[in-house]
């Protein structure tokens, strides 16, 4: 074994095999569903065994509930389907269960739209 091979080797096990002890299972919050989910120690050594850096952000359920809506849309979008789409959520400022036509940034405020006009006069006075 040459010299670089040892040592991409020394590496290689270095990362994957070094002391697990370090992990423990973790309460997180889904930043869907609100609800809290474990991100078990087998999960925590394979995001750091592919090198990811943070945490998971959703529970499974919602992870494949993503993924799924962004593979319709894709299809979607390749057979040149227009799709309208409804998000169900709360306003930030009047709690107001309300749909969206898009799907909200994380961490941004998502308002109604009497919030929302009410926030923004100037899109009534021009008569939009």
């Amino acid at each position: 074994m040459s010299k670089i091979e040892n040592e991409n080797h020394k590496e290689f096990n270095q990362k994957t095999f070094t002391d697990d002890t370090d992990f423990e299972d973790k309460s997180i919050f889904c930043i869907d569903c609100g609800r809290d989910f474990v991100w078990t120690i087998g999960e925590q050594i394979f995001f750091r065994d592919k090198g990811l850096k943070n945490p998971p952000k959703r529970c499974k359920e919602c992870k494949q509930a993503k993924n799924e809506r962004l593979a319709l849309i894709a299809a979607a979008q390749a057979e040149g389907i227009k799709q309208r789409i409804e998000v169900a959520v709360y306003c930030a400022k009047c709690s107001a269960y309300t749909t969206v036509p898009f799907y909200p940034s994380q961490g941004r405020p998502v308002y109604c739209r009497s919030c929302f006009l009410a926030m923004n006069p100037n899109l009534t006075e021009n008569g939009k």
